[in-house]
């Protein structure tokens, strides 16, 4: 029997309309996981405070070293990922920092932010299938690509 995994954000309203929640496989699960993680910050989970990364303190902070940056966010992340998501062995991080020119339509200039790429692998512990993800972020403020 396969198993179900739910999709997160839940959607309360479908269940309060008599269907079942919408669910996703194996893969889209732990995807889904590793997203929450990242955005999340510390202490906003509050039956787990140690739920999250430490993006959202690093985005504030004065970029002095972009290596000594990405390592603090890599071993944020690593350490959340092993132990949060447990669906996952010989879980890796990878991190990098860049410039990015973007062109600002509304105000007609180019602005350069702070792009982060994400890049988690490991082995997905029921199948022993290879597992990647990749995600990228821009910094100050926070937002998605």
């Amino acid at each position: 029997m396969m198993n179900r995994y739910l999709k997160l954000p839940l959607n309360l309203a479908t269940v309060m309309e008599g269907n079942e929640f919408p669910s996703c496989d194996l893969v889209e699960s732990i995807t889904r996981n590793l997203e929450l993680i990242i955005v999340s910050r510390f202490g906003e989970h509050r039956p787990d405070q140690s739920f999250g990364c430490e993006i959202w303190d690093l985005d504030f902070e004065l970029i002095v070293s972009a290596k000594l940056w990405e390592e603090k966010l890599r071993h944020s992340l690593l350490n959340s990922v092993t132990t949060h998501e447990h669906r996952l062995t010989e879980v890796e991080v990878n991190v990098e920092i860049s410039d990015i020119e973007k062109m600002n339509f509304l105000k007609k200039y180019t602005e350069v932010k702070k792009r982060v790429d994400i890049l988690v692998t490991g082995i997905i512990t029921k199948t022993g299938e290879p597992f990647l993800f990749r995600t990228n972020m821009f910094l100050s403020p926070l937002s998605l690509d």
